[in-house]
Order: structure tokens, then sequence, then C-alpha cells
């Protein structure tokens, strides 16, 4: 099934008036809603709402870190909108970042790759309505069992970036989730996780012609994210260590108005789509033809009203 998904909310819009946007998702062609988890909203609410607006809708959490909430509470909060969305809930979990875990929660940042495979570990036994007594690696739980199960259980992915957490998503959750990637390096990801593998990946989609103030707004994301040192890693991995090892000098030396003028336009271009709604969304459609399975288009404002251009980019059918 070819898949389409929408990030809410939109930004600028209260999420209670999503509600008449939402409801038309399904008709326009969408298969999907997916929430992030930053410092905005929660990952569920959003979620909770769209069960009810437009119950044909699959609902992610791309994603909910692994540390900010207790085991429990992470199952708590999956069951919950599981009940709510029978067989459309996928529960997308990670270990986020150290700014999110440790700056703004209070929380150790450590061993993220083990603490994200104990937490599905523990998500799988938990969800699946188990007693769950373990010591894991990096906690502990003691007879933890959850009064409602979901049935069915949610999907769980995982938020992978590079090959290690890329072969954890594949071979033990229900796909791999990414972000900050051009439509070019799919392949590259496909090659890790194996053809069969769903994964799904926020698109960062700017619809303007006025490609100045696009770069403008995609040079101050990229140098936001991708001196985090995960997505550091990331791209030179994927092969852009060169080209933005500029951005990564001037940042160290607490010059970000010169990380942000360095940054190559071709780097921009590839990482957040920009131009007429129609060019967005053909570009859009480059990820799913390279192999994605669910885009998920993350609107960037543009001063143009969000709700027309989530339309005008649907799928085209």
């Amino acid at each position: 099934m070819n898949r389409w998904g929408l990030t809410i909310p939109l930004t600028g819009v209260p999420l209670l008036e999503h509600r008449a946007l939402v409801e038309q998702l399904p008709d326009l062609g969408y298969t999907d809603v997916w929430t992030a988890e930053t410092a905005g909203t929660d990952a569920f609410t959003p979620l909770a709402l769209a069960s009810q607006w437009a119950p044909q809708l699959r609902l992610g959490t791309a994603i909910v870190p692994v540390y900010t909430r207790g085991p429990g509470l992470l199952a708590m909060s999956a069951s919950t909108l599981a009940e709510l969305a029978p067989g459309r809930f996928v529960l997308g979990i990670g270990a986020s970042s150290p700014v999110i875990v440790e700056g703004w929660n209070g929380a150790a940042f450590e061993e993220p790759f083990a603490r994200t495979r104990d937490t599905l570990h523990f998500l799988r036994s938990a969800l699946a309505g188990e007693k769950v007594s373990e010591k894991y690696d990096t906690f502990s739980v003691s007879k933890f069992r959850l009064e409602r199960a979901p049935d069915p259980a949610p999907s769980i992915m995982l938020a992978a970036l590079r090959p290690g957490m890329l072969r954890l998503a594949a071979q033990e959750s229900d796909g791999a989730i990414t972000n900050w990637l051009a439509a070019t390096d799919v392949p590259k990801i496909r090659d890790v996780i194996g053809p069969d593998v769903e994964l799904a990946a926020r698109i960062f989609v700017c619809p303007t012609e006025d490609k100045d103030a696009a770069r403008a707004l995609g040079r101050m994301m990229i140098s936001s994210y991708l001196t985090v040192p995960v997505y550091a890693k990331f791209h030179d991995w994927l092969g852009r260590g060169d080209a933005l090892a500029p951005m990564h000098a001037a940042w160290a030396a607490g010059d970000r108005k010169k990380a942000n003028e360095v940054i190559p336009d071709s780097v921009v271009d590839s990482l957040v789509i920009h131009g007429s709604v129609e060019s967005c969304r053909d570009q859009v459609q480059s990820y799913v033809d390279n192999g994605l399975t669910t885009p998920v288009i993350a609107l960037l404002p543009t001063g143009t009203d969000p709700f027309d251009l989530a339309k005008g980019l649907a799928p085209q059918r």
C-alpha cells in the first residue's frame, strides 16, 4: 500500500482548529498523520483527537523519547492510543537527543542504543498484556502489568539513523523512522534494512517559489539540527561530511551567523523541499520512488494558509 502522511499540529494553528483539515485528509488521499515531541504539543494528545476526527487514518508518533517517560507510563500512553484507534496506531520511539533529554527533561542521556533496545523489549511484553518483571541493561521493572492491554497491540517502530540502530529496527521492530535525509539517500538506508521493512521519514516541505526565503529558513533549521552529534555522524555516513565541515567549524567557534552562511545551496535544496506546491509534491514522490514507504510531510510556514498547502500537497491519484 502506498502511504502519504502529514505531521500535525501545523505551525501556528491551534490544535482544536485542526479538525476541519484532519476530517478531509482521507478523501484527499492521505493515509497517515504523525506527531513529534520536542517543546510543543506532546506526541499523544493530537493523535487522540485525530482518532475521532478521521477514523480511517493511521496514527503515528515520530518520535516519543525513551527517556522522558518511565517504561510503565510509556506503555500506558501507547495502550490508550491503541484502544482509541484499534489496529491504526504506530508507536514510534527513539533515543532523541541530549538537549531534549538532559537539558529540558532532567534525565541522563546514557547508552542510547541499549536504552532504546531495552524499551522496545519491555514494550513488546507489556503491550501484549504480560506481567513484566525484568532487569534490563539500562533499567529494571518489577511486576508491571497493564490494566487495559490493547487488542491488537500497536506496531512499534524505531527512530534510526546509522547502521546499528537501523539493523535493530529492521530485525526487532516493525519498521524504521528516519529524518533529515535527501531522496537520494533512501537507497543507502534500504541497503541496511532490506527491501521489505517499512521505512518512514519526516520530510521538510516549504512550498514557496521564493528561493531565498526557503533557503534562509532551511539553513537555520539545518544548522540547529545537523550540529547535534547524532545528526552530524548521520550525515558523515551519508557522505556530506566535507560539505558540512565549514558549518561545524563556525558553529564550534560560536559564530552561528557564519554557520548558516556556509551551508551550500545544494545541501539545503536536497534536505528541505521548496518550490511550487506541485513541484514540492513531485519531490516528495521522488522519495517514494527511491524506496521510502511512508513520507511524512512536515509543512514549514510560508505565510500562505497552511490548510490550503496541505490540501495541495496531497498525493496525485
